[in-house]
């Protein structure tokens, strides 16, 4: 069936003077589920060395406003470097069409410098982590630049954006610990991309027309009617690894049922998501998002709790 696409609704972005609008719209300000995705892999694993070393939820707190700041820049940078090097797929998909390059409301030259300070204020910010950390992050970027042009190379293009998207995972522990518990830190990256994948690969269906009649390549068009329990086996990978980690990472009730709540959300939306509606592809990023919460909600009340029970008590016999 032929995905149909209905005309786009106003946002807030559209107060502001009509000659700093596209750039809103370049970096999808009005999208914010996107930071939260790249967000919450640098949250989980923020919060799990920290349960780990037992540091202070002061230090916890200081890396949470440090990767969503992150957040914010590499997405916006990300996404600007992903509709310079699509302009032209983007102008013949009916769901991008009216984004800034594609509709010619900016050139390719505005979007370059436009793209400048963005990197160059993620790579100061990796700058302000220990040194292990920014040459980890700073190895990120060839991932960030080369991902839009998988989809012209191979089929899996969703499992580059897994690698990609969920290098916070690595980058969050080698930030508070100095180093990487790999033995601990790789289950938890694998499960984070697998989430990653059958996420993306359930927004990417809504393209799925204009991906074949453009020459580009996705999971979704070699999964094809069979998608919906291949998702569903890599939603159970990612869960399953997810709660591995935090076995390895010695994690309490708390944050395994943090890692089921987020489970039974992934699920619940994948049996009920209907493939040939672009409004229910469309809402796989959203509904992804609350895995992420889930689990960091789970690992983030397990540390807590430990704190507070290594807390010192004291008595007043006064």
């Amino acid at each position: 069936m032929k995905v149909t696409h209905p005309a786009l609704a106003t946002t807030w972005v559209d107060y502001f003077p009509s000659n700093i609008r596209p750039y809103f719209y370049l970096v999808r300000v009005d999208k914010p589920a996107g930071i939260l995705l790249l967000f919450y892999p640098c949250a989980w694993s923020v919060t799990m060395t920290c349960y780990a070393l037992s540091a202070p939820i002061a230090t916890a707190c200081t890396y949470f406003g440090f990767f969503l700041l992150a957040s914010l820049v590499f997405r916006s940078a990300g996404c600007v470097i992903n509709d310079m090097w699509d302009r032209d797929f983007d102008a013949a998909t009916a769901r991008t069409h009216t984004r800034p390059l594609a509709a010619g409301d900016l050139s390719m030259f505005q979007a370059f410098i436009f793209l400048i300070p963005q990197l160059a204020l993620g790579i100061w910010l990796f700058m302000q982590l220990n040194q292990y950390s920014t040459n980890l992050g700073l190895s990120s970027l060839i991932f960030v630049v080369l991902y839009p042009a998988m989809k012209r190379v191979t089929d899996w293009p969703q499992i580059v954006l897994g690698i990609c998207s969920n290098w916070g995972v690595l980058l969050g522990a080698a930030s508070v610990a100095g180093a990487v518990d790999w033995k601990v830190y790789i289950p938890l990256y694998v499960g984070a991309a697998c989430w990653i994948f059958q996420s993306d690969t359930a927004y990417a269906r809504q393209d799925m027309d204009d991906d074949i009649k453009n020459g580009l390549r996705s999971a979704t068009i070699i999964f094809g009617d069979r998608i919906r329990p291949i998702l569903l086996l890599f939603a159970f990978v990612a869960c399953s690894l997810v709660a591995y980690a935090g076995i390895l990472n010695g994690h309490g009730f708390p944050y395994f049922i943090g890692v089921a709540l987020g489970a039974l959300h992934v699920v619940r939306f994948l049996v009920r998501v209907d493939f040939d509606s672009k409004e229910s592809c469309n809402a796989s990023l959203c509904n992804n998002i609350w895995f992420g919460f889930w689990v960091w909600a789970g690992a983030l009340a397990d540390y807590v709790l430990k704190m507070q029970m290594l807390e010192p008590t004291t008595f007043d016999f006064s």
